[in-house]
């Protein structure tokens, strides 16, 4: 499978909406009609799960947006190659978030294990943790398959939490996400492995997905999700200044390593035990970083692209021109996720468990649709060019609407076409029952296009 980009084609895009209601209302990904993919392990090819992919209605009221999804995405997901049984299943869920969220000014809010927060493909968003602990009554790691129970359950917290991040990369697929008892979700920047600069897993290789955008260190990244305390998650790119000047700029984590080498009620940095698991007894060593207090946060008072003790931070950003506090995708100069990766480890505002049951109140229902952008042009990178076997179409930034792709031959014919979806970032052509020669390749969204020449050689 294709790790770099041959040939690129940059192209700015823009898009000119009518007046709009608030982001937390649009921005949602709706579809009625796609089914969600996934992989079996072993076989390459991606199969439907028969779950409708995103989110499935958005409606709002005076006071809060009502978001109805699925918690499917629609890249492929799996496998999981930690032994891990589950599949993304349907979540049923409605979610509900407030239109004006607000700072707090008490008692910080601790992010806790399973939902945060909710991509803007109703995917979940969860925090560092994997409910595993360090006991110091055992002397031993606690929580997690294989293991003994941490005191007080598997979500409470002790002294020392483990990283999900990099604890549990074998378990995670392409797009970087993986489920807990079916409950599909990112602790991390939804992008797949294969777009890092320095690529950490090559679980793409056999499985390929693409994830819910691709960053762009030229542009703002998109808002791509919710924080369960009601303000907006961007991508790992913003303006350099908060106030919307500086050029865009890769936004930092402002946490770093702690320089220890051994933990107070816990193991030294070094310590090796005995993992555990379904897959039988092996050994893992507790370097530093393997767990979430082996890090501290550095005031960065004069560098505003350097985030907060939440992640976060009062910035202007293309959706909120008047400046909004957001959180940010952390990742380091090679793409890589860096702690504390989305939010936390606590809350910037008043948070609470978003799930409800149903709805109580009278809302309007938000319909979005194609006829509402008009598209000037499109990043779009096509790689291989020449190709003999196969090409690829990528979308470099986040695809809010259905993507009409079309190869055609010298005389006009279509002889192959394809659909990029809403959440989705890119598309295949096989060519290997295709003639040598040039080819166009169309993209049609509503009524606007883009043309690109590739050549196919045999």
């Amino acid at each position: 499978m294709f790790k770099k980009i041959i040939t690129t084609f940059f192209l700015p895009y823009s898009i000119i909406c009518s007046a709009q209601p608030s982001p937390s209302i649009t921005s949602w990904l709706q579809n009625t009609t796609q089914m969600g993919t996934y992989y079996m392990s072993g076989n390459s090819t991606a199969l439907s799960n028969n779950i409708l992919a995103n989110c499935q209605k958005v409606e709002y009221s005076t006071n809060f947006v009502y978001v109805t999804a699925t918690g499917v995405p629609s890249y492929p997901t799996g496998p999981f190659n930690d032994f891990n049984p589950s599949n993304a299943q349907n979540q049923n869920a409605i979610f509900q978030f407030p239109l004006s969220p607000s700072p707090n000014s008490g008692t910080l809010i601790p992010t806790n294990g399973g939902n945060i927060g909710v991509f803007i493909n109703g995917v979940a968003v969860f925090d560092y943790r994997d409910g595993v602990a360090w006991n110091p009554n055992t002397n031993s790691l606690c929580g997690g398959p294989g293991k003994p129970p941490c005191p007080g359950g598997p979500m409470a917290s002790m002294d020392w939490n483990r990283d999900a991040i990099p604890a549990e990369m074998a378990g995670f697929d392409c797009s970087k996400g993986h489920p807990a008892m079916g409950n599909y979700h990112h602790h991390q920047n939804p992008s797949a492995f294969k777009i890092d600069l320095s690529i950490l897993s090559n679980i793409c290789n056999l499985y390929d997905a693409d994830g819910l955008y691709t960053p762009d260190s030229n542009s703002h990244s998109p808002l791509i999700g919710f924080a369960y305390d009601g303000y907006p998650i961007y991508g790992a790119y913003g303006f350099k200044n908060s106030d919307g000047t500086g050029g865009i700029e890769r936004i930092k984590s402002g946490y770093q390593l702690r320089t220890i080498t051994s933990r107070l009620n816990g193991p030294a940095v070094g310590t090796v035990v005995t993992a555990g698991g379904p897959g039988g007894a092996t050994q893992e060593t507790l370097f530093l970083g393997y767990f979430r207090e082996d890090y501290e946060h550095i005031t960065h008072a004069s560098q505003d692209d350097y985030l907060d003790q939440h992640n976060g931070r009062f910035a202007v950003t293309p959706e909120y021109p008047n400046g909004t506090y957001a959180y940010y995708a952390t990742v380091d100069g090679n793409w890589n996720s860096s702690y504390p990766y989305l939010i936390g480890p606590t809350f910037y505002g008043n948070a609470s468990n978003r799930k409800v049951s149903s709805i109580s109140q009278s809302t309007t229902i938000y319909s979005s649709s194609v006829g509402e952008y008009e598209i000037k042009d499109i990043d779009i990178s096509i790689y291989p060019n020449p190709s003999s076997e196969l090409i690829a179409i990528q979308y470099n930034g986040l695809v809010e609407y259905d993507i009409e792709i079309e190869l055609i031959d010298e005389v006009g014919r279509t002889v192959k076409s394809k659909r990029i979806g809403k959440g989705s970032t890119i598309a295949y052509f096989d060519l290997k029952s295709i003639y040598q020669g040039f080819y166009t390749v169309r993209l049609t969204t509503n009524s606007n296009q883009i043309i690109k020449k590739i050549q196919i050689v045999k």
